[in-house]
């Protein structure tokens, strides 16, 4: 998959383009049905198949302050984006002049005239340009007036866990699962299980000197933070991917603990980890995050959390 980041740095001699456009952010089940329809039609014509997103939450811009947190960094998106056959993904700077592009101009200049579109295929709900004010029948009859084809595709639907009806797979509600924590339904949605990446830092040392040694990741995460508790999930940096039991929250056992740390405990491997870059990726929440009343039920309920957790990725653990 090429990138380009800047229109410039477009070839002059621009393919004939099929093109869908969103945030894409956690690139869910719902995106990647859009995008392997787009890629199929894009097959069928003879077209570059391209995805058009933008380096920052349009309402960051807006409106700051009440975007959403964002399900994976703009560099983890761009690695998912990769994944589903695209030929092409431009990132496009949401700023003053994007924003207060009309309809009309975002479609004719930019979409048509600058990236030579043939085709687009959309979701129902698809809106564009300044303060979202074009919709699908507009677009309709831009298609019409600017000699352009029209995919609208259909909803992805998933299982909701809880209420077992089917709801439409959303960026919303994979930030509400993970928000509480129930990360094998976030993956569900998903297609694939919830990372984040960050470089490995010195910590406390509290998991060394209670015989469950942990990695910690730099505050400076790339991706949503799920509830705290422990969870089962992969450790996976380098040459190294390794079962993990992870741990997120500020330890209420001990005081002084940022909140929101992510270590992950290796099991069965000892390794030099400092100043690697790493991926933590969450399958199974074991527990919420405990206060315990000594050292000892807390070294207890640890091994505990070992041995279920190479189980539930299974494998085992002798503590």
């Amino acid at each position: 998959m090429r990138l380009f980041t800047d229109l410039a740095e477009l070839p002059v001699e621009l393919a004939p383009s099929a093109i869908t456009v969103g945030k894409f952010d956690g690139v869910h089940r719902g995106h990647r049905w859009l995008l392997s329809r787009l890629v199929d039609e894009a097959s069928s014509r003879g077209l570059e198949p391209v995805a058009v997103t933008f380096d920052r939450h349009p309402l960051s811009l807006i409106t700051p302050g009440v975007e959403p947190e964002p399900i994976t960094s703009l560099s983890q998106k761009i690695d998912l984006l990769a994944e589903t056959g695209l030929g092409s993904t431009i990132v496009l700077p949401f700023d003053d002049t994007l924003a207060g592009m009309s309809p009309e101009a975002f479609v004719r200049d930019l979409l048509v005239g600058t990236l030579r579109m043939r085709l687009i295929v959309v979701g129902q709900d698809f809106r564009f340009g300044a303060k979202g004010a074009g919709d699908v029948a507009l677009l309709r009859e831009l298609a019409a007036s600017c000699g352009f084809e029209i995919v609208i595709a259909d909803d992805e639907m998933a299982e909701d866990s809880r209420s077992h009806a089917e709801r439409r797979a959303s960026s919303t509600w994979v930030r509400e699962l993970l928000g509480a924590g129930e990360v094998r339904a976030a993956a569900e949605v998903l297609g694939h299980n919830h990372t984040v990446t960050g470089e490995v830092v010195h910590g406390a040392k509290r998991g060394r000197e209670l015989g469950f040694p942990t990695a910690n990741l730099s505050p400076e995460l790339e991706g949503l933070i799920p509830a705290d508790g422990v969870y089962a999930g992969w450790f996976r940096g380098g040459d190294l991917s390794a079962p993990a039991a992870i741990s997120i929250g500020n330890n209420p056992t001990f005081d002084g603990v940022p909140r929101k740390q992510v270590e992950a405990h290796l099991i069965g491997e000892t390794v030099d980890l400092y100043g690697l870059m790493a991926h933590v990726e969450f399958v199974e929440r074991i527990r919420g995050m405990e206060k315990f009343d000594s050292i000892d039920a807390l070294k207890d309920r640890m091994a505990l959390d070992v041995v279920e957790a190479a189980e539930t990725l299974g494998g085992s653990y002798a503590v």
